[in-house]
């Protein structure tokens, strides 16, 4: 059982990352886990809030192993992310066999928000040769101009 869930809260300790082997030839997978607080504040009094209801929650992202391993140097404790993804339990035996559950998120997307952000800079991407075909003469416009001219009367307006 998942619901859909979307929330936005601050990751509470360091990037976590499992890599799991495949059973044929394509690379690991892996499981990015964060540790994030939901908050949930409420104004209280001039410019004052106060958290009413908000969670600790689980939140995995599963990908191929080595985006789980980049992107687990990008997250760090103390950033703030809007998370989207699916709410479901997790069910496990604990170490006295009595059965355990908690709600985790399995997330779709994990968005950086930019309080705190100093500086983002972007990867370049990787080069690739130029295959731009370059036309032996000018192209003609699809529509001819003099046809705007044309149909100027026939369009609606506001006046």
């Amino acid at each position: 059982m998942s619901t859909h869930f979307e929330g936005e809260g601050n990751i509470g300790s360091d990037p976590q990352v499992k890599v799991f082997p495949t059973s044929d030839n394509s690379p690991p997978r892996g499981i990015l886990r964060l540790n994030v607080f939901f908050d949930n504040p409420v104004a209280v009094g001039e410019g004052n809030f106060e958290d009413r209801g908000g969670f600790w929650a689980p939140v995995e992202i599963s990908r191929d192993a080595d985006t789980c391993e980049q992107w687990s140097q990008l997250y760090q404790r103390g950033m703030r992310v809007m998370v989207a993804g699916r709410m479901i339990r997790d069910q496990w035996t604990g170490v006295n066999n009595e059965e355990r559950s908690a709600m985790k998120v399995r997330a779709r997307s994990v968005g950086i928000l930019p309080y705190r952000i100093d500086e983002v800079v972007m990867a370049q991407k990787a080069s690739v040769p130029d295959q731009t075909v370059q036309p032996s003469e000018p192209l003609e416009p699809a529509v001819p101009e003099d046809s705007f001219m044309e149909n100027e009367g026939s369009c609606l307006t506001s006046e």
